[in-house]
């Protein structure tokens, strides 16, 4: 056998390889383009994901800003008038005050019974940070109303939903915590449980 005659064969088989290889590589090239353009639309479909998650959220948030109004105000006398055997004589929702220096303050809800006021926060969500807060909104309740000063005042906390964890801390410095129940807003402490008056 001849040195072209085994040759020929090599640079056959060569060739098949090399065309194997082009089309493999063409091949490849597809499929790159094809998983980058998808990569772009999902990257795209994410981006209007995003917008449409944020825009639901900031819905959702302006939603949750009437809480107060939808659940916790139609509630609050009827929780009063079980928990402190009172009526309420005034209820103020959102009421905002502004002191002579210019600071500014809004509580969302204040019911006023002949014997005491209620100051209530809520929050979508109820943090044990917020149960800290409560002690300020009581002094601040204090500093805005001076005509408060002297009355017992209970601070009241409402959710969407409350924590077992979080109803326990509220529970021990004396605050009422409602959530939503089959009766719009009921009371979350363990029964028996006596508001602190600060």
């Amino acid at each position: 056998m001849t040195e072209s005659s085994t040759l020929a064969p090599r640079v056959a088989t060569l060739e098949d390889a090399m065309q194997e290889l082009a089309f493999q590589s063409a091949r490849t090239q597809e499929e790159l383009a094809r998983l980058s353009r998808e990569m772009r639309e999902f990257k795209d479909e994410t981006r209007r994901e995003h917008r449409e998650l944020n825009r639901k959220w900031g819905d959702m948030a302006n939603r949750l800003g009437t809480i107060v109004e939808d659940l916790v105000v139609p509630s609050l006398s009827q929780i009063i008038r079980e928990t402190f055997a009172e009526d309420i004589i005034d209820l103020s929702v959102r009421r905002r005050r502004k002191l002579p220096e210019g600071r500014s303050k809004e509580f969302d809800a204040i019911a006023v019974t002949p014997t005491l006021v209620c100051v209530n926060s809520t929050k979508a969500t109820l943090r044990s940070a917020d149960v800290d807060r409560m002690v300020a909104e009581i002094e601040a309740l204090r500093e805005f109303f001076p005509a408060y000063r002297e009355v017992p005042v209970v601070g009241i906390l409402a959710t969407l939903a409350a924590e077992d964890s979080v109803v326990r801390y509220a529970t021990k410095l004396g605050f009422l915590v409602l959530a939503v129940g089959d009766e719009l807003m009921e009371v979350q402490n363990p029964a028996g449980f006596e508001p602190r008056r600060w």
